[in-house]
């Protein structure tokens, strides 16, 4: 019986020992796919540690709304506090006014009735020096005395469409003032006038002029011994009516006057009166001026 030849085995390598879990392995390395893998790392840049960004904003504007409401909620209680000390504050310096406003009525009362007192008190010592008619004569050109007669009224008015920018109007340059507007120099010129045209006492919104009478301007208002005047200014005149009525016109002053109506709307009226009647002046206290003695001595 023939012999078999003897069967040589080929040499095997051995297994990896994993060899077998190789499908388990790649599938827990690699259970997402790419899809999978991208979405989770987009979560995981929204938020961090998991929470969204629409999260974090709304709890963001909850927080700085609360903080809104708080600062207001301490505003008005500030406010509150502080209230009360504000009005205070206010009621006691309107209340200081008012007791300032009526000290200086009083002392306003009180310098007139004394200068009706040194009033009476100079036409009592001109009588009693034997002055007489003399005496009175005096007190009516001082303005010291009331007066009434006949004579003369006078209104000057602004004009309608008054401007107050004289800024290259030939009033400013010739003498004149601002355009439609009546100044202190206008009311200057028109007593002057009355006075050389004959007036014996004059008046002006009912505030008796004298020897020492000032007329000025401060700003747009006219002055009358430191009182303003607001227009219309009406100008009473005591003397021979018809006759001071005529000069007045006539004359340089009164041309004036006249050429203000004219050329720059001023408005003007003048009329005789029968009888005007002028208030006495506030007292007039000379300082410097000593009469004379015959001797022409002190």
């Amino acid at each position: 019986m023939p012999q078999q030849p003897p069967v040589r085995s080929s040499p095997t390598r051995p297994l990896r020992p994993d060899a077998s879990m190789s499908l388990l392995t790649n599938v827990m390395d690699h259970s997402l796919d790419d899809g999978y893998a991208e979405a989770a790392a987009r979560k995981q840049a929204e938020g961090v540690g998991g929470m969204p960004k629409t999260v974090r904003a709304k709890l963001g504007l909850a927080a700085g709304l609360v903080l809104a409401a708080l600062v207001v909620t301490l505003g008005a209680a500030n406010a509150r506090i502080s209230a009360p000390v504000i009005a205070k504050e206010r009621q006691e310096l309107i209340d200081r006014i008012e007791r300032e406003t009526s000290a200086a009525d009083k002392l306003e009362d009180n310098v007139d009735t004394l200068r009706a007192d040194v009033s009476a008190r100079q036409r009592a010592a001109l009588k009693s020096d034997g002055g007489g008619e003399q005496a009175d004569l005096v007190g009516i050109l001082s303005g010291a005395t009331a007066v009434h007669g006949p004579g003369v009224k006078l209104v000057v008015d602004d004009a309608k469409e008054a401007s107050q920018d004289g800024d290259g109007d030939p009033r400013e340059t010739s003498g004149f003032s601002d355009t439609g507007r009546v100044r202190d120099r206008d009311m200057q010129r028109v007593v002057n006038g009355l006075w050389e045209s004959g007036a014996e006492a004059i008046s002006i919104n009912g505030q008796r002029l004298t020897a020492l009478s000032a007329i000025r301007a401060a700003g747009d208002a006219i002055l009358v011994d430191n009182k303003p005047l607001v227009p219309p200014y009406t100008v009473l005149a005591v003397g021979d009516g018809q006759r001071l009525s005529t000069r007045f016109q006539n004359s340089a002053d009164g041309l004036y006057l006249h050429a203000l109506q004219e050329n720059y709307g001023i408005r003007t009226s003048i009329s005789v009166q029968d009888d005007v009647r002028l208030a006495a002046a506030p007292s007039v206290i000379v300082r410097t001026a000593q009469p004379s003695t015959e001797k022409g001595t002190s």
